[in-house]
């Protein structure tokens, strides 16, 4: 039998977080498909299209993955992929419990459907998509947290940043 698996997110941007987790579970299952969430609560700084695009471009160097979008309920979303597997980063123990809830929800949804917990790589485990952001909208360097392309995806969108210094504060 082929395991599909599924790696859901908001991937706003995608980082090299992320992209260790989707190149770890494609050596794993037979084929991989990164759902990019349309997320509009979470007000996020790309739209869908965008950050199908900026995966695609990321992870083009991976043979047995897709990228598509999807907006409504992630299970309903599995059952159309015809995926068995859920697959889940953990950057921190704190992740579990959360992670933990949702999967339990998922399998009460769609009980074939089963959770697999990767833990993210070491050196990926400060990284979050909103840190980066935070960080290039305040024009700092975020070269090594994500793909060239990525970079410049935010500095088109972002401009150069705010690069201001405030002198003493005088009390």
């Amino acid at each position: 039998m082929k395991v599909k698996a599924l790696y859901p997110g908001t991937f706003d941007p995608i980082t090299y977080g992320h992209g260790d987790i989707m190149a770890r579970a494609a050596s794993m299952f037979d084929s991989v498909v990164m759902a990019v969430a349309a997320s509009p609560a979470k007000q996020p700084l790309f739209n869908l299209e965008t950050r199908v695009g900026l995966a695609r471009q990321v992870l083009s160097h991976l043979d047995n993955i897709t990228v598509c979008g999807f907006d409504g309920l992630l299970a309903e979303f599995a059952v159309q992929c015809e995926a068995q597997v859920l697959v889940r980063g953990l950057r921190a123990v704190s992740d579990f419990e959360y992670e933990f809830q949702l999967a339990s929800m998922n399998r009460a949804l769609v009980p074939h459907l089963e959770t697999v917990f990767l833990p993210t790589a070491t050196r990926y485990t400060y990284i979050s998509s909103s840190l980066v952001k935070e960080v290039a909208k305040l024009g700092g360097q975020v070269d090594q947290f994500v793909d060239p392309i990525v970079v410049q995806a935010l500095r088109s969108k972002l401009g150069s940043g705010r690069k201001t210094v405030s002198g003493p504060i005088d009390v």
